[in-house]
This record gives C-alpha cells, structure tokens and sequence, in this order.
C-alpha cells in the first residue's frame, strides 16, 4: 500500500468516525470471513459499520477527532465497530455476538468522547434501546392527564349518584 492509499483510508476512517456517536473497538483473530460477514450484517441492521484497519492507520485517524480517547487501545488483532443512530443498539449488538462466538471479544469503546471498558460496553448493552425509552417518557407523559381526567370523573361521579340518591328519596317521600 502506498502513502496516497494510507492518507485515503485515513481520511475515510476519520470522517466516519466524526460522524459515529459510538466507536466499539474489538478483537476479531481467529475469526472466519462467515462469522465477519454476519457481525457485519448485525451491526448494519443496527446502524453501524465494521472496519478492519490497521492499528497505525486507525491510530492516526482517531487521534484528536471525536473518540480521541480509544486511539492508544489498537493493538494486536482488532477492528473498530462505529455507530450511527443509536449505541445502546451498537453495544447490544456487539455483546451479543460476542456472547455466541468463544473467539470474539470486545476491548474498548467510547461513547460521545467518553472512554468505555468491554464491561462498561457491556452495562450499556443492557439499557432499554432508544425507541423503547421514548414510548416509557411517553406513557408516564400520558399517564398524568389520563389520572387527572379519571380523578374529576370520580368527583362528578359521586356527586350525581348523591343527587339521584337524593332523586329517589324525594320520589320515594
């Protein structure tokens, strides 16, 4: 590979990774081209991409971007998984995969910036996903005139079962 082909990938790389919330960095030796190619396809159904690059060029790229902080991480065999959209759905995916294959693992990551342990990844792997946290704010959003409405109704509910007790008492008379 020739210098022109390294500044290239570099610059690739950096881009991406300006634009990923979440950059998981990973060990893939041993790994056949199958078991790639189905991470791969996990990770982009939860909007992230998979790279394998070599650990200068990757430090090179990470340095004072984004996720800064994982630059010195790359060593030996490893590849950097970059999310997009949501990173809880990023961190499930990778543990996951982690979790079904006995030669993948995952080392380091961060987060908008912020350095991440693999168990910290994992913590965060285990948070509800984006849309699921939005329908939670949503339903205790909802729940506070749904309760307010049903409070008045039960007031105006006595107060006319009084009114018709009192009906039937003067029929009654």
């Amino acid at each position: 590979m020739n210098r022109s082909e390294k500044a290239a990938i570099i610059e690739q790389l950096k881009a991406r990774a300006e634009g990923a919330s979440i950059a998981v960095v990973t060990d893939f030796k041993g790994m056949s081209v199958e078991e790639l190619t189905r991470l791969r396809v996990k990770l982009r159904e939860s909007g992230a991409e998979y790279h394998v690059v070599k650990n200068t060029l990757a430090r090179i790229a990470f340095t004072d971007g984004a996720h800064d902080v994982i630059k010195d991480v790359f060593k030996e065999n490893c590849a950097v998984a970059l999310g997009f959209a949501d990173p809880v759905a990023v961190a499930k995916a990778v543990t996951d995969f982690a979790k079904t294959s006995k030669i993948f693992a995952v080392r380091h990551g961060s987060l908008e910036g912020k350095f991440l342990s693999g168990e910290q990844v994992s913590d965060l792997a285990k948070l509800p996903s984006k849309p699921e946290l939005i329908a939670r704010a949503l339903g205790t959003m909802n729940a506070v005139p749904t309760n307010f409405v049903s409070l008045f109704a039960n007031i105006i509910r006595g107060l006319l079962y009084a009114l018709k007790g009192i009906e039937e008492k003067k029929a009654a008379a």
